[in-house]
């Protein structure tokens, strides 16, 4: 991937041993194997986080921003890029099903006049990036009120799918039309594009939201009978999700990856003996119903990035007992481990003193090496590898990233 270091070209030229009548060997110089190893970044565009940053720029202006993120990438030895195009049950792309994101335009449903996911797929691949494309499935909107949505988006259509909780909008998980429905639209994109993977986060069930219920009732008298509670009901139409959205990904593009970034803790072990060494205020099995142990152990998935976003010694969620954990549920999987990392607390004020150190990042890829079910790290956001405002992106880079690795496949 590009040209020989002065270093690797030097060791190349050893390897061409002289004999003693000063003629060559015929062993050709040998370029040094390639690591392989995740380096990725997630690009995210709900609300403008990181990309474009702010709505209703010119498509000329969206497009050279995209392109400086994926530039940086490159600069800072990654390898994939996670881009969200789908935010709020929109599209960054011209899709037939759902509306062109609000986050481009200023208005939902009207055209950029350009293909942001074509040209990230194109110009990722030209600079020898992955792109995995980033969907997030059940979330319609960050606002409550369905008039807002352009008239004819499918929730529009459709207020039977929509449940209102915490002030949002989201599609309910547990009616099988919406499950096809979110399906149908993600696929789209997987048949349009050669996307290298597709990317779910850890929004399936929203997280709780002090006094209020998430409705879903009438969707668990009509298609609950088999389970003896809701609970169960619910993390069996996740898994629905997960094994059906899996399967027909490999059907549509065989070579095309599916991966998961939940969040970082599945079950503390005082709520059940298998789980981590944690006291943390969610857990992604009984808040998000996600059984995210499950999908690694049986290999559902190609590979899962739980998001540990703490810090070493972090006492609710140590990074240096959860990695271990992780690791130990992910050995003999067919599933890919990679570790979230929280590269946006570095230097946040509000954050607490060991993420104002510029090492502590470093340090979590330094323990993450003891355990080799630990296949690369992927790092939120874009927005801070860009501004490192206190080096502690530059300082993984000179530790850890001196020579390039191509992703694992």
């Amino acid at each position: 991937m590009g040209r020989l270091s002065r270093r690797a070209f030097a060791l190349a030229a050893l390897t061409t041993v002289t004999t003693a009548s000063g003629s060559a060997s015929a062993a050709p110089a040998r370029r040094p194997r390639e690591a392989s190893e995740m380096r990725g970044v997630w690009v995210a565009t709900v609300a403008n986080r990181d990309w474009p940053s702010r709505a209703g720029l010119s498509a000329a202006d969206q497009r050279a921003e995209l392109l400086a993120h994926l530039d940086k990438a490159v600069e800072s030895g990654l390898n994939t890029v996670v881009f969200q195009v789908r935010p709020t049950a929109d599209a960054l792309w011209p899709s037939p099903y759902e509306p062109w994101s609000q986050y481009l335009t200023g208005t939902q449903g009207k055209d950029p006049g350009w293909d942001p996911l074509g040209t990230a797929v194109e110009e990722a691949h030209a600079r020898g990036l992955e792109l995995h494309a980033w969907f997030n499935p059940y979330r319609i909107s960050n606002q409550a009120d369905p008039t807002k949505l352009i008239s004819s988006h499918p929730a529009r259509r459709h207020p039977e799918w929509v449940v209102t909780y915490g002030g949002k909008l989201y599609y309910n998980p547990g009616l099988p039309a919406v499950r096809a429905f979110v399906q149908k639209a993600i696929l789209d994109a997987v048949k349009k594009y050669p996307l290298d993977a597709v990317h779910f986060d850890d929004y399936f069930y929203p997280y709780p939201v002090a006094g209020q219920t998430f409705d879903d009732d009438a969707a668990f008298d009509e298609y609950g009978g088999g389970f003896s509670n809701r609970a169960d009901w619910r993390r069996d139409n996740i898994d629905r999700l997960v094994l059906e959205t899996a399967a027909r990904i490999k059907r549509i593009r065989p070579t095309t990856q599916f991966g998961i970034s939940p969040f970082g803790v599945w079950r503390n072990a005082a709520t059940d003996p298998l789980g981590s060494d944690t006291r943390a205020g969610v857990q992604s099995y009984d808040d998000n119903y996600a059984d995210t142990r499950k999908w690694v152990q049986k290999g559902w998935i190609d590979y899962l990035v739980p998001q540990v976003y703490w810090n070493i010694g972090f006492a609710a969620a140590d990074y240096a007992k959860l990695v271990p954990w992780w690791a130990k549920t992910a050995q003999g999987s067919r599933t890919k481990l990679y570790v979230g990392e929280a590269l946006y607390k570095a230097g946040d004020p509000a954050q607490a003193a060991a993420w104002q150190d510029p090492a502590e990042l470093s340090r979590h890829l330094t323990l993450a090496k003891d355990h080799s079910e630990v296949r690369g790290h992927v790092f939120f956001a874009a927005k801070e590898v860009t501004a490192d405002p206190i080096g502690a992106m530059a300082r993984v880079v000179a530790d850890h990233y001196g020579r390039p690795a191509r992703t694992p496949r």
